[in-house]
């Protein structure tokens, strides 16, 4: 499957993205406004950040979040969901609706000299590609069932008939999702639901039909699951940009 369907960021003018050349990944820059920052959306995805002087890691969210740092060019490799533990070197429930700094995580005075490169460099974005290409190509490989899981959610599929399919028991499914996700497959199946809403609304589909698609129970049940993880109504957040 392609993913993210799509941004993260909610649109906004100073934000863009493009395909990573770390496997199923996104590179994107965000120059917020003076005006306020807009929320991020919860996706499935971790993120690893860059500011100047910064580097830090988006761990997965549960609801939206609102950045609340000053303005400023902002960078960041997305990694498509389940793949950032094994980047990082933790699992991605400890780092749940949590924005850390890099640090905290790696060996301080290796996340200065990386912190400096990325500054330095002519292009930092493509430098901060560069970081996570080189630290990708030294973890353990990800496991290849968790893109499965991820398809299977994606497409609709109940997580009972997941584990089943891919031959876990759903206490298995729920360890290794919390794990590589952050949360259980039921929670991971909300959020990539939202994602399939959001796209088909943004595209112009009828909220009425959006919910049908997107794998609702009807329009009601897609109003109460946008308000409780993007923290506003699917009209709200369509008039954002």
């Amino acid at each position: 499957m392609s993913y993210p369907p799509v941004e993260r960021l909610a649109p906004a003018a100073g934000y863009a993205e493009r395909p990573s050349r770390l496997t199923g990944a996104v590179v994107w820059t965000n120059t917020p406004a003076a005006s306020g920052a807009r929320p991020v959306l919860p996706d499935g995805c971790m993120d690893l950040l860059w500011t100047e002087g910064r580097l830090l890691v988006a761990g997965p969210d549960t609801r939206a979040y609102v950045p609340d740092g000053a303005p400023g060019r902002w960078a960041g490799v997305r990694f498509f969901p389940g793949t950032a533990p094994a980047f990082l070197g933790v699992p991605a429930h400890e780092l749940r609706d949590q924005r850390v700094e890099l640090a905290e995580l790696w060996v301080a005075s290796e996340v200065r000299r990386l912190t400096a490169r990325v500054d330095s460099a002519a292009d930092p974005v493509s430098a901060l590609e560069e970081v996570a290409l080189a630290r990708a190509a030294e973890s353990e490989p990800v496991d290849p069932l968790l893109r499965e899981v991820v398809s299977a959610l994606d497409a609709g599929r109940p997580v009972a008939a997941v584990a089943d399919e891919l031959g876990l028991g759903a206490r298995q499914l729920h360890r290794r999702s919390l794990a590589a996700f952050g949360y259980g497959p039921k929670t991971l199946a909300r959020v990539l639901r939202l994602q399939r809403a959001l796209a088909l609304a943004r595209d112009g589909v009828p909220f009425v039909e959006t919910a049908v698609r997107a794998g609702f129970a009807d329009q009601a049940h897609l109003a109460r699951d946008v308000r409780e993880l993007a923290g506003a109504p699917l009209g709200e957040l369509l008039a954002r940009g």
